[in-house]
């Protein structure tokens, strides 16, 4: 990292960490997620970072899919990617949980873990969740088998012996939380195919929320959504802020309005604007190649 991201970044973890500390979370009052994390491959936060990239390039078949991408969460933010289609987005995110590997550039997880080096099933285990457009549940299951096998997965533990494993009260108490943060109590027997299209959105989200991820990348999560659902989605992501990190791509720019602090402008596989959303949408170049006039 260079001397002066580091300096910005450990003034941001200062005032982050405390405006977090003052809020009650669901679970009582305990640390955010990336506090918590206290295992082999911890997560260090000392330079106030989440995510860090850096110099990323990637071509395609002489195509620049991503060119010099510089971006960076803080512990705890919900950072908002808009942009055109064929900007990156999906590329980045690709990136980040090793789907996809750069020609150069620098990858990390806090300061210390470098992605890089690692699978896409390793960067899910280090806590990194990615929940795509079209929602992908267990249709034949009911929503609480389904986030009952993403708790045990997430535990090492195969679909089929993951059948015989049993909920202590820790677990179960988990899955209640989850539950409610997802809105999904009154469903919790009705099988997955059944529900709304909102609903299996939410229900997904819920799966990612069972592995207890430090940061989670949603793509488009609101496409096909009613209003009603729409609203609800924004709430869901504002009480996960500060408990975990989020970043959201997505074209509905009501919806980035009721969620948004800090927006990300791609274009071309580069960062083109950053700040807030009333500040993007009045930068000439985000019109221009974006927004429109």
């Amino acid at each position: 990292m260079t001397p002066d991201l580091m300096e910005l970044g450990s003034k941001r973890i200062e005032a982050h960490l405390t405006k977090v500390q003052s809020v009650n979370t669901d679970s009582g009052g305990r640390g955010t997620s990336y506090s918590r994390l206290k295992s082999q491959g911890e997560i260090d936060l000392a330079h106030g970072r989440i995510l860090y990239l850096e110099g990323v390039h990637v071509s395609f078949d002489g195509f620049k899919a991503i060119n010099n991408l510089n971006i960076d969460i803080a512990p705890g933010e919900l950072r908002c990617v808009i942009g055109p289609n064929g900007a990156g987005k999906t590329t980045m995110m690709d990136i980040i949980t090793g789907k996809t590997r750069p020609d150069f550039g620098q990858v990390f997880l806090g300061s210390t873990i470098d992605l890089l080096q690692h699978s896409e099933p390793e960067i899910a285990q280090l806590g990194v969740g990615r929940k795509f457009q079209k929602p992908t549940v267990f249709e034949h299951l009911n929503v609480f088998e389904n986030l009952e096998l993403a708790l045990k997965t997430r535990n090492g533990k195969g679909v089929s012996s993951s059948l015989f494993f049993k909920l202590d009260s820790a677990y179960s108490d988990r899955l209640a939380e989850v539950l409610e943060t997802i809105q999904l109590s009154a469903h919790v027997y009705q099988e997955a195919g059944y529900l709304s299209h909102g609903q299996k959105q939410w229900l997904e989200i819920g799966m990612l929320l069972m592995q207890d991820p430090v940061l989670l990348l949603l793509d488009e999560p609101v496409a096909g959504m009613t209003d009603q659902e729409t609203a609800r989605t924004a709430e869901l992501f504002l009480s996960l802020k500060g408990k975990h990190s989020l970043m959201v791509v997505e074209h509905d720019m009501s919806f980035i309005a009721a969620i948004s602090e800090t927006v990300t402008v791609l274009s071309e596989g580069s960062v083109l604007a950053q700040g807030t959303l009333q500040e993007v949408q009045q930068d000439e170049r985000v019109i221009e190649v974006y927004l429109g006039r």
